[in-house]
């Protein structure tokens, strides 16, 4: 999910306004009001707005010219008055509440960009966005015809196309032109080392999406890109790694405001409170039920870590069974979601691919690939598996994701009824592009999953239900450990540990979560426990003003049909709409 969230939260990137609001439905007034946003993301961030679905822009790449914190700030601030203005002028309940997400989201990137500004050197993860970029053009969901606008990015990502200059070469600008600026701090030396160490997988990763396809001609322009970025990463060890900093901590200000981005409303003092007291109940759960299920695979010890590492041993899944597996789990919960009327299930099948070896080294973890939101023609989303690699004996390297127990949970929450279901739902209800795309953060898309495995747990097998419970310890472990590293209250190490004794997550997976916490995406793994709980205390909240006429299905619809919602404006929505028409 991390990168439609990068997408989501380039709306740094704002734009002049004009045109009137003509349209007659809710949702097409709405949508005038996001194109002011729109407009100017396709200018600064092509990538991010063609991602989403702004169509004609699979050409274009983003804006790294001088002066573009100055312009984009100037920008954000116009348009953020001329909403301020039409929010004024509104009667629409649900159109005023479509513009306050807007104007909030301007708000927050404002804040964002002059601290980060303030504080931080300037770095860029340039592999990553070329990879992506191309990525974003090179789809199997996309038209064959827009695949050669991919040699034209290309060739102004080099500086080849007249009126550009090397992308690598803009990006050294605008980090070296702010190295002699005193009290700033650099990017974490673990980060950047890991980006040099992967750099190569996502230089290759993009010569390979091209040879996968009959376009011609692309060979040389690839060539003069590949070694202007091998360069950079060269510029990068010489130039940006003496300037890192070693303490992966950022200024509290920073982290605090890293937490109100990605949803999170709460202090870190408070979410280790709320998170510390769930984790426990949680564990205490799993102590209950671990035993049940040694007694029914013949385990000798009551130990629930002793007991998924046997499930781990015992239902591993070989690499080139991995998408038939997850295919037929999926099937067994649609089943359930039927049966037991949960939410009502799309009339197509849900898709799952494995990932490449480049979008694997960029996201380890398994996610969802989200379609566009935009204009959509019949794109959907894809659950995406992250690629296995074969030893040299012919067996298969593992993973906390690749054993039978583990897939139940894991497909609930990537698939259906999670993140799949959201995004189909917003494809097909025609909800307005701000709650599509503006009012998106981790807490409403990642607090849903974390419920839809709720949901579905009771039905699951016991083991599945144990793994259930592992997940959701892991996230309440998030929520915790996430604020302690970044105050200082726990070491690396000490979270790690944990990590593995407590939770019983492997090595791998274990050092990926400290490296979220620490540098990767500070704050964000918080959203996930925090997304739940307001999930949870929602539906209370409802069945209790419903209560012998609550319907979990028509709940769950109607949650889904609102888009991605923030807690609070979901919550108005579900009392002012949902419960009077059910209550009747």
């Amino acid at each position: 999910m991390r990168k439609l969230i990068t997408f989501s939260l380039i709306t740094v990137f704002f734009g002049p306004f004009s045109g009137a609001v003509l349209a007659e439905s809710w949702v097409e007034k709405s949508n005038v009001h996001a194109q002011l946003v729109l407009d100017v993301l396709a200018k600064l961030s092509p990538e991010g707005a063609g991602q989403i679905g702004v169509d004609g822009l699979d050409e274009e790449i983003s804006d790294l010219r001088s002066g573009i914190h100055e312009r984009s700030q100037e920008m954000s601030r116009d348009v953020l008055a001329e909403l301020q203005r039409r929010l004024r002028a509104e009667t629409d309940s649900k159109v005023r509440q479509d513009i306050g997400i807007l104007i909030q989201a301007i708000e927050d990137s404002i804040r964002s960009s002059d601290l980060n500004y303030a504080q931080m050197l300037p770095y860029y993860n340039i592999n990553q966005t070329v990879f992506f970029g191309i990525r974003g053009i090179i789809d199997p969901q996309n038209s064959r015809d827009r695949y050669p606008a991919a040699i034209a990015r290309l060739e102004k990502y080099a500086g080849i196309a007249d009126g550009h200059k090397p992308f690598t070469e803009l990006a050294k600008e605008r980090t070296r032109e702010r190295f002699e600026v005193e009290g700033l701090v650099g990017p974490y030396r673990g980060e950047v080392e890991q980006d040099i160490e992967r750099a190569e997988t996502m230089i290759t990763g993009v010569e390979e999406l091209l040879a996968g396809t009959d376009l011609q001609g692309w060979e040389e322009s690839y060539a003069v890109l590949a070694g202007q970025m091998r360069d950079y990463n060269e510029w990068v060890r010489a130039e940006v790694l003496p300037r890192t900093r070693d303490d992966y901590r950022l200024p509290i200000d920073l982290y605090e405001d890293a937490l109100r981005n990605w949803g999170v409303d709460a202090s870190p003092t408070d979410l280790i409170e709320q998170a510390t007291k769930g984790y426990m109940d949680i564990r205490g759960e799993m102590e209950a039920l671990a035993p049940l299920v040694a007694a029914e695979k013949g385990y000798d010890t009551r130990d629930y870590r002793e007991v998924i590492g046997l499930l781990k041993r015992d239902g591993a899944i070989d690499g080139d069974k991995l998408l038939d597996h997850y295919n037929a789990v999926l099937r067994d919960i649609e089943e359930i979601i039927v049966r037991e009327k949960l939410i009502s299930l799309p009339n197509r099948d849900a898709g799952i691919r494995i990932a490449s070896a480049a979008e694997t080294a960029a996201q380890p973890a398994p996610h969802l690939q989200p379609p566009r939101l935009i204009g959509n023609t019949g794109e959907y989303p894809f659950f995406v598996i992250p690629l296995l690699t074969q030893n040299e004996d012919g067996s298969w390297q593992q993973t906390d994701d690749t054993y039978e127990a583990g897939a139940w949970t894991l497909t609930a929450h990537e698939a259906r009824p999670g993140h799949e279901m959201q995004f189909s739902s917003i494809v097909e209800s025609g909800v307005s592009i701000t709650r599509a795309v503006f009012a998106f953060n981790s807490v409403n898309v990642e607090g849903w999953g974390l419920y839809a495995e709720a949901i579905v747990r009771p039905y699951l097998p016991l083991e599945g239900q144990l793994i259930s419970l592992q997940y959701r310890l892991m996230r309440a472990a998030r929520m915790f450990l996430d604020p302690m590293l970044n105050l200082g209250l726990i070491t690396p190490e000490e979270a790690k540990a944990l990590i593995m004794t407590d939770v019983a997550i492997s090595e791998s997976w274990a050092q990926n979560e400290v490296e979220r916490y620490t540098y990767r995406m500070p704050g964000q793994a918080t959203a996930y426990y925090y997304g739940y709980a307001k999930m949870q205390s929602l539906r209370a909240q409802t069945e209790l003003k419903l209560r012998d006429k609550f319907d979990q299905q028509a709940f769950h619809d109607f949650v889904l049909d609102q888009g991605m919602l923030p807690p609070h404006i979901l919550k108005e929505a579900v009392m002012g709409e949902f419960v009077p028409d059910q209550a009747d």
